[in-house]
């Protein structure tokens, strides 16, 4: 359901603003810019991929690429399937448990690249929002966002707060209520939380893990800049970076939502122009946003399900 009414609004949205116009700006991206663009989002998803390897000491430099894989498939899920961000990540997990790495392992460095990468997104989040501030000081009409960022800013310090809190107390629970339900599976959540606090322990790979975490959001961010410059669109880094960041804090608004769809694109027609940015350019950049996540995407997920398909045949012969 919420699938279908964000692709309602999507629909809506492109076509209250004209997609012809739309399309115009987006044909000069032309297939070699946008064939840069998914390299340079490759890029960004190896940067990704290492910060969760960060987060599980105890597993070699040579599983970067597990876990870049692990990182792109769980991606791939979230925005193409209809899934919310927890779909992504169950998929992501299973199958690095599959691929040979311990199950508590997998489970602990999970919570700990979520909980660094929600304590980079909150930083580059208020990085974003002090870069609309200065901005505004002219007394723009984006003014009308200071308000609002800051209230969403507030938010999603308190549930980084909450989440990371609540790890020392929500397994041992979640321990008891199991064992009620199904005798002896309160061990799984015994050796996750031995994990986890064997995690946090190696403090410079949890730095580490933020950092790269960091850098994914702020690599992500230039590369709608990169975009709108292949597309001939004159604005600065700042300001594609201050209008990324209202962007990012919208869709983790939305995390229910299947790949943020309908919110990203009325998020960009309504954000976009009061940072003197036209609605049709943003759109253009949404597309172009929606179809490097098709390129990338359904290549995975179909080579995902290949491997599933082999292990399943393997596992019955």
């Amino acid at each position: 359901m919420a699938t279908i009414a964000g692709l309602a609004l999507a629909i809506w949205t492109i076509g209250a603003t004209g997609l012809g116009a739309i399309v115009s700006v987006a044909r000069r991206l032309g297939v070699g810019g946008f064939l840069l663009y998914c390299g340079y989002s490759l890029g960004v998803f190896v940067v990704l991929g290492t910060a969760w390897w960060a987060a599980a000491p105890g597993e070699r430099a040579r599983r970067i690429g597990l876990f870049t894989w692990a990182r792109l498939i769980r991606e791939a899920a979230s925005d193409l399937l209809p899934f919310s961000q927890i779909g992504g990540i169950v998929v992501a997990t299973r199958m690095l448990g599959d691929a040979g790495i311990p199950r508590p392992r997998v489970y602990a460095s999970m919570i700990a690249d979520m909980t660094t990468e929600m304590a980079s997104q909150v930083v580059f989040s208020l990085f974003g929002v002090a870069l609309v501030v200065s901005l505004l000081l002219d007394g723009g009409a984006a003014a009308s966002l200071r308000i609002p960022l800051a209230i969403g800013a507030a938010i999603m310090v308190a549930l980084m707060m909450a989440f990371a809190a609540a790890q020392r107390w929500v397994l041992p629970l979640a321990g008891r209520i199991a064992q009620r339900v199904v005798p002896g599976s309160d061990s799984v959540t015994r050796d996750v939380t031995v994990a986890l606090n064997a995690t946090y322990d190696r403090h410079a790979r949890i730095v580490l893990a933020f950092v790269l975490n960091l850098l994914g959001w702020v690599g992500s961010a230039a590369g709608a800049w990169v975009v709108l410059q292949l597309m001939r669109v004159p604005v600065s880094i700042w300001t594609a970076l201050s209008i990324e960041s209202v962007i990012f804090i919208l869709r983790s608004a939305a995390f229910a939502v299947p790949g943020g769809i309908g919110v990203q694109e009325a998020g960009y027609a309504l954000v976009a122009p009061l940072f003197g940015l036209p609605a049709e350019s943003a759109l253009a950049l949404a597309l172009a946003k929606r179809a490097r996540d098709l390129a990338i995407g359904i290549p995975t997920l179909l080579l995902w399900q290949a491997t599933e398909t082999r292990a399943v045949t393997l596992g019955a012969g």
